[in-house]
Protein backbone atom coordinates (compact mmCIF):
# COMPACT_ATOMS: atom_id res chain seq x y z
CA UNK A 1 0.00 0.00 0.00
CA UNK A 2 2.75 2.21 -1.13
CA UNK A 3 0.49 4.43 -3.23
CA UNK A 4 -0.19 7.76 -2.06
CA UNK A 5 -3.73 7.88 -2.88
CA UNK A 6 -4.48 4.73 -0.71
CA UNK A 7 -2.55 5.67 2.05
CA UNK A 8 -4.34 9.62 1.80
CA UNK A 9 -8.07 7.18 2.05
CA UNK A 10 -6.32 5.29 5.14
CA UNK A 11 -5.12 8.26 7.36
CA UNK A 12 -8.29 9.99 6.44
CA UNK A 13 -10.30 7.58 8.84
CA UNK A 14 -7.93 8.32 12.00
CA UNK A 15 -8.96 10.68 14.39
CA UNK A 16 -5.60 12.09 14.15
CA UNK A 17 -5.16 12.94 10.51
CA UNK A 18 -9.03 13.09 9.43
CA UNK A 19 -10.09 16.68 10.04
CA UNK A 20 -6.70 17.95 7.82
CA UNK A 21 -8.34 18.23 4.54
CA UNK A 22 -7.49 16.52 1.53
CA UNK A 23 -4.54 18.61 0.48
CA UNK A 24 -2.75 18.09 4.00
CA UNK A 25 -3.71 14.45 3.80
CA UNK A 26 -1.93 14.19 0.29
CA UNK A 27 1.11 15.84 1.75
CA UNK A 28 1.46 13.63 4.34
CA UNK A 29 1.09 10.26 2.61
CA UNK A 30 3.75 11.48 0.24
CA UNK A 31 5.79 11.48 3.64
CA UNK A 32 4.81 7.73 4.67
CA UNK A 33 6.87 4.31 4.28
CA UNK A 34 6.02 1.06 5.40
CA UNK A 35 7.74 -1.19 7.91
CA UNK A 36 6.90 -4.79 9.20
CA UNK A 37 7.10 -6.80 12.56
CA UNK A 38 7.22 -10.47 13.46
CA UNK A 39 5.20 -10.95 16.73
CA UNK A 40 7.39 -10.03 19.74
CA UNK A 41 10.08 -7.94 17.60
CA UNK A 42 10.54 -4.64 19.26
CA UNK A 43 10.34 -1.39 17.59
CA UNK A 44 11.98 1.03 19.57
CA UNK A 45 13.09 0.91 23.37
CA UNK A 46 12.98 4.02 26.35
CA UNK A 47 16.13 5.97 26.12
CA UNK A 48 16.37 5.34 21.95
CA UNK A 49 16.80 8.62 19.59
CA UNK A 50 13.46 9.46 18.63
CA UNK A 51 13.13 9.67 14.86
CA UNK A 52 9.57 8.73 13.54
CA UNK A 53 6.22 8.84 14.05
CA UNK A 54 4.41 5.54 13.64
CA UNK A 55 0.65 4.36 12.31
CA UNK A 56 -0.46 1.17 13.09
CA UNK A 57 -1.96 -0.60 9.76
CA UNK A 58 -2.12 -4.45 10.67
CA UNK A 59 -1.46 -5.78 14.13
CA UNK A 60 -0.93 -4.21 17.53
CA UNK A 61 1.90 -2.50 19.49
CA UNK A 62 2.06 -2.69 23.24
CA UNK A 63 3.61 0.37 24.59
CA UNK A 64 5.44 -0.35 28.10
CA UNK A 65 8.25 0.75 30.42
CA UNK A 66 10.07 -0.83 33.09
CA UNK A 67 9.80 0.09 37.09
CA UNK A 68 12.34 0.08 39.44
CA UNK A 69 11.65 -3.11 40.92
CA UNK A 70 12.24 -4.77 37.88
CA UNK A 71 8.60 -5.03 36.83
CA UNK A 72 6.89 -4.19 33.03
CA UNK A 73 4.41 -1.36 33.09
CA UNK A 74 1.80 -1.72 30.01
CA UNK A 75 0.74 2.13 29.61
CA UNK A 76 -0.98 1.34 26.16
CA UNK A 77 -2.17 -0.90 23.69
CA UNK A 78 -2.38 0.33 20.25
CA UNK A 79 -4.19 -1.88 17.35
CA UNK A 80 -5.08 -0.69 13.61
CA UNK A 81 -5.07 3.28 12.96
CA UNK A 82 -3.83 4.20 16.05
CA UNK A 83 -0.56 6.98 15.99
CA UNK A 84 2.26 6.97 18.32
CA UNK A 85 5.58 8.17 19.21
CA UNK A 86 4.39 11.76 18.37
CA UNK A 87 5.85 12.99 21.90
CA UNK A 88 9.35 12.11 21.34
CA UNK A 89 9.39 12.82 17.84
CA UNK A 90 8.44 16.76 18.13
CA UNK A 91 9.99 17.18 21.68
CA UNK A 92 13.54 15.64 20.28
CA UNK A 93 14.03 13.91 23.14
CA UNK A 94 14.77 10.51 23.61
CA UNK A 95 11.76 7.78 23.71
CA UNK A 96 9.97 7.43 27.20
CA UNK A 97 8.66 4.17 26.71
CA UNK A 98 8.93 0.63 24.76
CA UNK A 99 7.18 -0.13 21.89
CA UNK A 100 6.82 -3.83 21.42
CA UNK A 101 4.90 -5.86 18.57
CA UNK A 102 2.40 -8.34 20.22
CA UNK A 103 1.55 -10.33 17.14
CA UNK A 104 2.96 -9.37 13.26
CA UNK A 105 2.17 -5.91 12.80
CA UNK A 106 2.57 -3.51 10.00
CA UNK A 107 3.54 0.25 10.53
CA UNK A 108 3.41 3.46 8.27
CA UNK A 109 6.90 5.12 9.43
CA UNK A 110 6.88 8.89 9.19
CA UNK A 111 10.70 10.47 9.36
CA UNK A 112 11.01 13.07 12.38
CA UNK A 113 13.64 15.43 9.81
CA UNK A 114 10.34 15.07 6.99
CA UNK A 115 7.42 15.45 9.39
CA UNK A 116 9.13 19.02 10.48
CA UNK A 117 9.94 20.03 7.03
CA UNK A 118 5.90 19.42 6.84
CA UNK A 119 5.06 21.29 9.64
CA UNK A 120 6.59 24.91 8.32
CA UNK A 121 4.56 24.38 5.45
CA UNK A 122 1.20 23.28 6.83
CA UNK A 123 0.61 25.16 10.11
CA UNK A 124 -2.91 23.48 10.79
CA UNK A 125 -0.76 20.37 10.77
CA UNK A 126 0.94 21.84 13.81
CA UNK A 127 -2.29 22.57 15.09
CA UNK A 128 -3.57 19.20 15.18
CA UNK A 129 -0.66 17.77 16.65
CA UNK A 130 -1.23 19.91 19.90
CA UNK A 131 -4.72 18.95 20.10
CA UNK A 132 -3.36 15.42 20.01
CA UNK A 133 -0.85 15.47 22.63
CA UNK A 134 -3.48 17.20 25.10
CA UNK A 135 -5.30 14.43 24.62
CA UNK A 136 -2.61 12.23 25.13
CA UNK A 137 -1.79 14.27 28.76
CA UNK A 138 -5.47 13.90 29.83
CA UNK A 139 -5.23 10.40 28.97
CA UNK A 140 -2.44 9.95 31.11
CA UNK A 141 -3.95 11.86 33.73
CA UNK A 142 -6.86 9.84 33.78
CA UNK A 143 -4.74 6.78 34.19
CA UNK A 144 -3.13 7.97 37.10
CA UNK A 145 -6.00 8.60 39.01
CA UNK A 146 -7.05 5.32 38.28
CA UNK A 147 -4.09 3.80 39.71
CA UNK A 148 -4.65 5.95 43.27
CA UNK A 149 -7.99 5.94 43.77
CA UNK A 150 -10.00 2.66 42.20
CA UNK A 151 -10.40 -1.18 43.52
CA UNK A 152 -8.69 -3.76 41.26
CA UNK A 153 -12.34 -4.70 40.10
CA UNK A 154 -13.06 -0.91 38.79
CA UNK A 155 -9.04 -0.79 36.96
CA UNK A 156 -9.43 -4.38 35.31
CA UNK A 157 -12.77 -3.86 34.43
CA UNK A 158 -12.05 -0.60 32.57
CA UNK A 159 -8.81 -1.76 30.99
CA UNK A 160 -11.07 -5.20 29.78
CA UNK A 161 -13.77 -2.46 28.31
CA UNK A 162 -11.26 -0.45 26.65
CA UNK A 163 -10.00 -3.56 25.09
CA UNK A 164 -13.11 -4.46 24.26
CA UNK A 165 -13.84 -1.48 22.08
CA UNK A 166 -10.83 -1.76 19.88
CA UNK A 167 -10.83 -5.53 19.47
CA UNK A 168 -13.91 -7.01 20.40
CA UNK A 169 -15.23 -9.06 22.83
CA UNK A 170 -12.72 -12.41 22.87
CA UNK A 171 -9.46 -10.26 23.90
CA UNK A 172 -6.00 -11.86 23.26
CA UNK A 173 -4.05 -11.16 25.99
CA UNK A 174 -1.84 -13.06 29.41
CA UNK A 175 -3.17 -12.24 32.91
CA UNK A 176 0.47 -10.86 33.52
CA UNK A 177 -0.08 -8.30 30.89
CA UNK A 178 -3.05 -7.67 32.19
CA UNK A 179 -1.90 -6.89 35.72
CA UNK A 180 0.89 -4.69 34.35
CA UNK A 181 -1.91 -2.94 32.32
CA UNK A 182 -4.13 -2.47 35.77
CA UNK A 183 -0.68 -2.19 38.07
CA UNK A 184 -1.36 -4.96 40.50
CA UNK A 185 -0.28 -8.69 40.37
CA UNK A 186 -1.14 -11.25 38.57
CA UNK A 187 -2.57 -13.45 41.57
CA UNK A 188 -5.05 -10.47 42.08
CA UNK A 189 -6.05 -10.68 38.61
CA UNK A 190 -6.55 -14.31 38.66
CA UNK A 191 -8.92 -14.35 41.61
CA UNK A 192 -10.66 -11.51 39.77
CA UNK A 193 -11.10 -12.98 36.64
CA UNK A 194 -12.62 -16.55 38.12
CA UNK A 195 -14.91 -14.52 40.20
CA UNK A 196 -16.12 -13.18 37.53
CA UNK A 197 -16.15 -16.23 35.56
CA UNK A 198 -18.27 -17.69 38.17
CA UNK A 199 -20.73 -15.32 37.87
CA UNK A 200 -21.02 -15.23 34.37
CA UNK A 201 -19.32 -12.19 33.32
CA UNK A 202 -16.24 -13.83 30.97
CA UNK A 203 -14.84 -17.11 29.90
CA UNK A 204 -11.45 -17.49 30.19
CA UNK A 205 -9.03 -19.78 27.69
CA UNK A 206 -5.22 -19.53 27.33
CA UNK A 207 -4.09 -15.95 26.86
CA UNK A 208 -7.59 -14.99 26.31
CA UNK A 209 -10.59 -13.31 27.82
CA UNK A 210 -14.23 -13.22 26.26
CA UNK A 211 -16.55 -10.81 27.78
CA UNK A 212 -19.41 -12.64 28.19
CA UNK A 213 -21.77 -9.53 30.13
CA UNK A 214 -20.89 -6.08 29.12
CA UNK A 215 -23.54 -4.28 31.04
CA UNK A 216 -22.04 -6.06 34.14
CA UNK A 217 -18.82 -5.13 33.12
CA UNK A 218 -19.65 -1.20 32.03
CA UNK A 219 -20.83 -1.02 35.71
CA UNK A 220 -18.06 -2.86 37.91
CA UNK A 221 -15.85 -0.31 35.29
CA UNK A 222 -17.91 2.85 35.73
CA UNK A 223 -18.65 2.48 39.99
CA UNK A 224 -15.74 0.21 41.28
CA UNK A 225 -16.54 -2.76 43.24
CA UNK A 226 -14.69 -4.60 46.43
CA UNK A 227 -11.32 -2.95 47.20
CA UNK A 228 -8.35 -4.91 47.03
Amino acid sequence: MSDPQQLARFLSANPFFASLGESALQAVARLCVTRSLAAREVLFQKNDPADALYAVRRGAIRIATGTAEGRQLTLNMLGPGDVFGEVALFDGCPRTADAIASEPTELFVIRRRDMLGLLTQQPSIAIAIIELLCKRVRWMSERMEETTFLPVPARLGRRLVALADDYGDDIQITQEELAVFANTSRETINRQLQAWKRDGLVALGRSRVRLLDRAALDAIAGTGGDAE
